[in-house]
């Protein structure tokens, strides 16, 4: 009863701090002792703030390895406040997905990279999510900074999408212009750099040629977006882009869906979808659209499944993560005092 007197105090106590959620997706998810020295570089970082008198805490809460599409995505989050005097955001996330940045440059090459999911750089993405109490502007505060240190610190062009972008541009129009959506190796896979090493489109951040084995990053700042994948029988790419194309908004089908039609592994396809606006349109719809859909093809759909959890789940995660470490900190202490005793 007291440890879960104690969660449930913890729990409203950070309800009312400003929280804010990164998702940072990695191309490598093969490589065991790579994702190791990432998660190093920033799982669970604990350590002493030289601004605050609190301990800073950035926890990854979530993390998914998919080996077909040889990619990664880790879920981090942290609180953030505004500095009145230097006039910015500031939150230990910025520190912790810099770390694991660095780590992903240092240890993968994005020539030697072969995967069956589009991706256009070592770090593909990093997106910033407002939890409870953040607002839009804090994240894309948020994401302009870390965008600003990738480029400045390690020479990677970055392009600015969402709420970090001065209008608002959505990536998927940038990706179109960057190529980002067409195979170039047999069998629907992305291999090595695919497009030209002078860029097509002016980055917002950082230099306009690019270093082929760590390529570019997207950075940007939304609310939040539900990610569910929807398995379908069949190998058959050209069945699975148009199932795609007709569930997605841009083809005629449910508003505020995004979707991609991508072959997994050797037995069947995924229609991936971002649910831009999850309450209004969510997981259950989709999956009966591509049901219908399925079945017009003489298909098998599977049920689908959530990539991540939901803002809800993640912020009770992170609470309980840091409250259990505090916990045990506070326990190391008295040992360590009873011993000198």
């Amino acid at each position: 009863m007291g440890v879960m007197k104690k969660i449930m105090e913890d729990e409203e106590k950070w309800k009312k701090n400003k929280l804010i959620c990164c998702r940072l997706f990695i191309s490598e998810s093969r490589n065991r002792k790579v994702l190791e020295a990432i998660e190093r570089a920033g799982g669970g970082l604990l350590s002493k703030s030289n601004s605050r008198d609190e301990e800073e805490e950035a926890v990854i809460v979530n993390k998914l390895e998919d080996e077909a599409y040889n990619r990664v995505r880790y879920t981090i989050v942290s609180y953030c406040y505004y500095d009145v005097v230097k006039g910015r955001v500031c939150s230990p996330l910025r520190q912790t997905v810099m770390a694991m940045v660095e780590a992903a440059f240092e240890a993968i090459n994005l020539e030697t990279h072969l995967g069956a999911y589009p991706r256009l750089g070592v770090v593909d993405e990093i997106l910033f999510h407002p939890l409870p109490n953040a607002q839009l502007h804090h994240a894309a505060m948020l994401a302009k900074a870390v965008a600003l240190d990738v480029a400045t610190k390690l020479q990677v062009p970055i392009y600015l999408y969402g709420a970090a972008h001065p209008t608002g541009k959505a990536i998927d129009i940038i990706r179109r212009e960057l190529g980002y959506y067409t195979p170039n190796s047999p069998g629907n896979q992305w291999a090595g750099w695919t497009i030209p090493e002078v860029l097509p489109l002016k980055p917002n951040e950082g230099p306009m040629s690019i270093s082929k084995e760590r390529g570019i990053s997207m950075i940007g700042a939304r609310p939040w977006i539900g990610l569910y994948n929807i398995p379908i029988m069949t190998t058959d790419i050209s069945v699975a882009q148009k199932i795609a194309k007709m569930v997605s908004e841009k083809g005629g089908g449910l508003p505020t869906v995004q979707t991609l039609g991508l072959i997994h592994g050797e037995d069947y396809a995924e229609i991936a979808c971002m649910l831009l606006e999850p309450n209004r349109i969510g997981a259950d719809q989709v999956q009966n659209r591509v049901e219908i859909l399925g079945a017009q093809e003489g298909l098998q759909v599977k049920k689908g499944y959530y990539t991540d959890f939901s803002a809800e789940e993640i912020v009770k995660k992170y609470i309980n993560i840091i409250s259990t470490k505090k916990d045990s900190t506070q326990h190391n202490r008295v040992v360590k005092q009873r011993s000198r005793l």
